[in-house]
């Protein structure tokens, strides 16, 4: 099996996703939602710049983004209300689970010798 061969099940998950009515999301927006969801917080837009080395005007760009969708959404932070804190949504989660899901299945599909 070659290397590329791995990235057959992402491919067709990616594929269903942008045929399907889920939000088409960009690289960025995806580094930085499955970073909110699969890292520690508590996450802020500095903490996430940081992390994903991508300066803050991007990761703001990117969090308006996955907060329209409703992925996440910003709130203060009661104890230093300058600080802005990045949290999961119900919606962000379901969306997470069913990605997480999609490509599992995929995976599965991929070694039973599907493709």
């Amino acid at each position: 099996m070659s290397q590329t061969d791995f990235l057959t099940p992402w491919r067709d998950v990616m594929v269903e996703l942008v045929r399907g009515d889920q939000p088409d999301l960009s690289m960025r927006q995806w580094a930085l939602l499955l970073t909110v969801y699969l890292t520690p917080g508590p996450h802020t837009v500095r903490r996430l710049s940081e992390d994903l080395e991508v300066p803050k005007p991007a990761i703001s760009r990117a969090l308006d983004a996955l907060s329209i969708h409703g992925l996440v959404k910003r709130e203060r932070d009661e104890a230093d209300r300058r600080v802005v804190l990045v949290r999961k949504t119900p919606d962000g989660s379901e969306f997470i689970d069913r990605f997480a899901s999609a490509v599992d299945a995929s995976e599965r599909s991929s070694d039973l010798g599907y493709y």
